[in-house]
């Protein structure tokens, strides 16, 4: 009888820990692309490059929700209109979500959702290749731009993105104090 508990105990125990573990599996933030492609480079195997004449597709969005949702949205290509705040400095070189700062830049755009006060949306990493950030260098705050980029991380319950197309649609004029 004794025998019995035992294994009963030692299966419940076994089954319980598979449950849990399956489930912590589904919540683990990685990229299966980046995986295989790690694979075949140890492999040894030749990946094809994309075809030149496909373009991507973006998804118009808006940065509020990608910030409600930044699970949702990791691994999506997505498009906004915004007015933009100031070049920062924010998430760089942070090992969960790396990008160096070294070659990039992070910039912030300004809430949509508070109409009288100019307040930076952090929620949202946006990065941008310093050489690409380099010809924007006179923006002011208020500019409004139009950012295309990929959603690649969700870590600290952020959004990650990095910048693809950067286009300026209307500047502002400059504020004198």
């Amino acid at each position: 009888m004794n025998r019995f508990k035992i294994a009963l105990s030692v299966l419940i125990l076994g089954v319980t820990l598979g449950i849990y573990n399956c489930t912590q599996a589904q919540d683990a933030n990685f990229d299966p692309t980046s995986v295989i492609k790690r694979i075949n480079s140890v492999a040894g195997v030749a990946t094809s490059p994309a075809p030149a004449n496909v373009q991507k597709t973006y998804i118009q969005v808006s940065p509020l929700a990608i910030v409600a949702q930044p699970k949702f949205y990791v691994g999506k290509n997505v498009k906004f209109k915004a007015k933009f705040d100031k070049f920062a400095t924010l998430g760089l070189d942070y090992k969960p979500a790396f990008r160096s700062s070294e070659k990039y830049i992070s910039f912030l755009i300004q809430r949509e959702d508070v109409k009288d006060h100019d307040i930076p949306l952090s929620e949202l990493k946006i990065f941008i290749e310093r050489k690409t950030a380099e010809k924007y260098i006179d923006l002011n705050s208020g500019d409004e731009v139009e950012v295309c980029g990929r959603v690649f991380s969700s870590a600290l319950g952020d959004a990650w993105m990095d910048t693809e197309k950067f286009t300026v649609l209307k500047t502002a004029p400059k504020e004198s104090k």
